[in-house]
């Protein structure tokens, strides 16, 4: 009894059967659009790629980080500049009181509107917050009240 055998047709499977895998990897690394899918392409660049691409992650967290920490201090920056303003309404209506020609009437008016000027003040320190987290002690603590 005798077997054939077609080595050339074995070979010629061989090589079709590896070609196959190469188009096969090289279609999933075109899908992807990474040269490297898993460890069996390249191990040591696999780990690098890796490290890099959480590198990556960790450097866009923190510019998303930072960008929160610049939107609360805008936030308490405009805040503090409404309360200035506030502030320099009063310094000029307390001038005004001061003045010899205001009458009494007139300081008492006045009064009032530095102590709803106060108001909006604290109101400002106490109701500026961001996620949660007030920006602003009390504005008036420890403010005398004009009069």
């Amino acid at each position: 009894m005798r077997i054939n055998t077609n080595i050339a047709s074995m070979n010629a499977q061989q090589i079709s059967s590896n070609t196959n895998k190469e188009i096969g990897s090289s279609l999933e690394k075109l899908a992807s659009g990474q040269s490297i899918n898993r460890a069996a392409d390249d191990a040591a660049g696999l780990s690098i790629a890796d490290k890099l691409k959480t590198q990556g992650n960790s450097i866009n967290q923190g510019i998303k980080n930072a960008n929160s920490g610049v939107a609360m201090i805008q936030m308490a920056d405009k805040a503090m500049e409404e309360q200035a303003n506030i502030l320099d309404t009063v310094k000029t209506k307390l001038i005004q009181a001061s003045d010899s020609s205001t009458t009494d009437d007139g300081r008492k008016a006045i009064n009032a509107d530095v102590q709803k000027l106060l108001e909006q003040l604290d109101n400002i320190g106490t109701q500026t917050d961001y996620n949660g987290t007030k920006l602003l002690e009390s504005a008036t603590a420890g403010v005398a009240s004009a009069g």
